[in-house]
């Protein structure tokens, strides 16, 4: 179980490539033995990051995971399960695509809503059964602040998020009364392999300083957190922008 001082025993990380997810897991390990649980395709970086991990205090395994294959989803959970309790999940993965592309693009389109929202739920809801069962558990959902206000920069990307953040937060609510606590996690502009060669937003950050705060989020038990923190009353002030100005802003 989570510790009194908010480190867990055990992590699942469905994404297990995850910059951020990765360097969450460090700093757990770091505090106590950790056993954790990759969830991601094979390939090369699937076997660099179990190997990054296996250097630290850290039990590592990993699994074949596919996001867009939401029929698999369930017996991958109970394969995960069947070797013990899971504390914590972070449900990490996701695709950014082409901005322009993706709304041109039939494919591309149905490709970023399968992935980051129809996979992100049947996840969830896989996961929700099973910490029930456990007792007890936490789920760190990635979110993204392009959910916040869609834009028209990034709008199907965006939509995809907006989605998926409000099922978790809804989420968090159904499983309240369980003991199980769900955070949702804002990140702005995360240097990172996915936004390599974009320009980058204000308040841009790196993934060890997003795990910072996650790690901070879960000690405290929070619903929802934005990273770096002044995003909150960035996009507070978005939110609010009447339609016809915030087409004009250069967002």
């Amino acid at each position: 179980m989570i510790d009194a001082v908010g480190n867990p025993q055990s992590m699942l990380i469905l994404g297990g490539t995850s910059e951020i997810a990765l360097a969450v897991a460090e700093k757990y390990a770091a505090a106590r033995p950790l056993r954790i649980v990759l969830a991601a395709r094979p390939s090369p970086r699937r076997d660099e990051a179990a190997a990054r991990l296996g250097r630290l205090n850290a039990t590592v395994s990993t699994v074949d995971f596919e996001a867009k294959d939401v029929d698999s989803h369930p017996g991958v959970l109970d394969k995960i399960f069947a070797d013990g309790d899971i504390d914590l999940t972070i449900v990490a993965f996701g695709v950014l695509g082409d901005a322009e592309a993706a709304w041109q693009s039939h494919d591309k389109a149905v490709e970023l809503a399968r992935v980051n929202y129809t996979g992100a739920v049947s996840v969830g809801v896989a996961l929700a059964e099973r910490l029930r069962r456990q007792g007890h558990g936490a789920i760190v959902a990635l979110s993204s602040v392009a959910g916040e206000r869609v834009r028209r920069a990034n709008f199907v990307y965006g939509s995809t998020k907006a989605g998926m953040d409000g099922f978790y937060l809804g989420l968090g609510e159904a499983l309240r009364p369980h003991g199980i606590r769900v955070t949702v996690v804002r990140p702005g502009f995360v240097h990172t392999r996915m936004t390599e060669g974009m320009p980058a937003a204000p308040l841009s950050t790196t993934p060890d300083r997003v795990a910072d705060v996650i790690v901070d989020a879960v000690r405290k038990r929070k619903d929802l957190v934005w990273a770096p923190a002044p995003l909150r009353v960035l996009m507070s002030i978005f939110r609010h922008i009447p339609r016809a100005v915030f087409r004009r802003l250069p967002v």
